[in-house]
């Protein structure tokens, strides 16, 4: 049996605010339980809903220390199984009572320097000997470093490998080397350019980086994007340099929570054998509970995003006046910035039957808005993977995207000479350019029915769903543990 150990700050179903949860709910159950024993360990925060954590059940307690400022704090490890996947959750109240699971950058960098530490010293206490651990973006970058320093004495380590996925490089963990060194008990020597060092701060991704026996990312383009200055967010050479252990894996979906076919959050139900008759149905009643103009021939454009910079909000704004016309409708639907919160509801307030600013984040209607869009719009600056075009795919809304990271891996251009592809896109940060592209797909919807529908097909047959990428992290399992 071969055994991994997922370390990570969120996972689907118990805290979620972005993609690196849903790949931690998702993959795990996704994998051969005969072969594999796949288990996850998160922190045990207090705003994980009561109907989880009321059947946690309590496992071991000790106390560690992890450098001067974190000396002699309580661990508690708590388990649950769900799916024939066990959970495991680092509890300490002082960390991790909170109502979201990042706030204060200071304190989160210390809360999580203390859960990296927990998640090794408990394994020998809980009997679990994992072949890897497969490390998730900052906030457990300091596994494979304990792993291969301060860990390295005890027996029972040896031989364990770390994985390293990064799924958004512009979130690293840093801060100052002092309090770094009180956060971790680290030695000053981990602390020089070739290792933990950034700026002269402590980086708690890079310190993953530097250590991990293998990184993945989660497109092949965005792995290549992240070796140039570019993209590579001050690390571009270390990537470079550790560019034959790394490869980028597209996050899948889960095909089972994702399906127009059985999803009851959907006003009517479809697939792929009677889209065309009735998918416009979830459009009407959508455009009706959000006050829109109720027509099935209006060119719904659907928005579900962080509104952030990354997401290229700022080519909406240069845009939305001309994209709006009598024949369209715009529907949004996240939080974030507070620049782009407003500009949405001002858009909503200028162009009321035209624009629908949802600023929330509503799991149901953004099922609802999958299965009435027409296209979904996803202009990145930069994307690791996107979830977002996956699922359209999965609703039968087309994808119209900026060529970048695993936006370009996955969607496919319409050649309407050749009729192939699945989606539009630009390829540069160009707000003329991307008006060109939407106005171009709305010729194709309203001139070229068949066609459009057409591309529909091609999409909705996509296989986006997990089992296509599990075997790609099989084969790097595998070839760690035989190295």
């Amino acid at each position: 049996m071969k055994k991994i150990l997922f370390a990570a700050s969120e996972c689907v179903p118990f805290i979620k605010t972005g993609g690196l949860a849903d790949v931690c709910g998702a993959l795990p159950k996704t994998f051969d339980k005969k072969e594999w024993d796949i288990r996850v360990v998160i922190p045990n925060y207090t705003c994980i809903p009561w109907e989880f954590r009321s059947k946690f059940s309590y496992v071991t307690h000790f106390y560690m220390g992890c450098g001067s400022y974190i000396q002699d704090k309580y661990v508690g490890v708590l388990q649950y199984q769900m799916d024939g996947i066990t959970y495991y959750f680092i509890d300490n109240e002082e960390y991790f009572n909170c109502f979201a699971p990042y706030g204060d950058i200071r304190y989160d960098i210390e809360k999580f320097c203390f859960f990296d530490k927990a998640v090794l010293s408990m394994l020998p206490l809980i009997g679990f000997q994992p072949n890897i651990i497969h490390c998730h973006d900052w906030q457990s970058g300091l596994i494979p470093v304990f792993l291969k320093n301060e860990f390295m004495g005890d027996p029972f380590f040896w031989g364990i490998k770390s994985i390293m996925t990064i799924h958004n490089l512009k979130f690293q963990g840093v801060w100052d080397v002092k309090t770094m060194q009180g956060c971790t008990g680290f030695p000053k020597e981990l602390f020089t350019p070739d290792k933990l060092e950034y700026k002269k701060d402590g980086n708690m991704l890079k310190g993953g980086l530097v250590y991990a026996d293998y990184i993945t990312t989660v497109s092949d383009s965005y792995a290549y994007e992240i070796q140039s200055p570019e993209y590579g967010e001050g690390l571009n050479g270390l990537l470079y340099a550790r560019r034959l252990d790394m490869q980028g894996i597209v996050n899948g979906i889960d095909y089972d929570v994702y399906n127009p076919r059985t999803d009851s959050k959907l006003y009517v139900n479809y697939d792929a054998s009677d889209f065309r008759k009735k998918k416009w149905q979830n459009k009407t009643k959508l455009q009706q509970d959000l006050g829109l103009a109720v027509d099935k021939k209006k060119y719904m454009i659907g928005l579900i995003s962080r509104l952030t910079d990354q997401k290229g909000l700022d080519l909406i704004r240069y845009v939305m006046d001309r994209v709006t016309d009598e024949y369209t409708q715009f529907v949004i639907i996240g939080t974030g910035d507070s620049q782009y919160e407003n500009m949405f509801r001002s858009y909503a307030w200028k162009y009321g039957d035209r624009i629908s600013a949802n600023i929330c984040y509503s799991d149901d209607l953004a099922h609802k808005l999958y299965a009435a869009a027409d296209a979904f719009l996803m202009p990145s600056r930069f994307e690791p993977c996107g979830l977002t075009q996956l699922i359209s795919f999965r609703y039968g809304t087309v994808p119209i995207v900026r060529e970048t990271g695993g936006l370009k891996d996955t969607v496919r251009a319409y050649n309407e000479y050749e009729n192939t592809g699945d989606g539009f896109s630009f390829s540069n940060y160009n707000g003329e350019e991307m008006l060109n592209i939407i106005n171009y797909s709305k010729h194709i919807y309203f001139d070229r029915k068949k066609q459009w529908n057409q591309m529909v097909d091609r999409g909705m047959a996509n296989d986006y769903s997990w089992n296509r990428s599990r075997g790609r992290y099989e084969e790097i399992y595998d070839y760690l543990i035989n190295r």
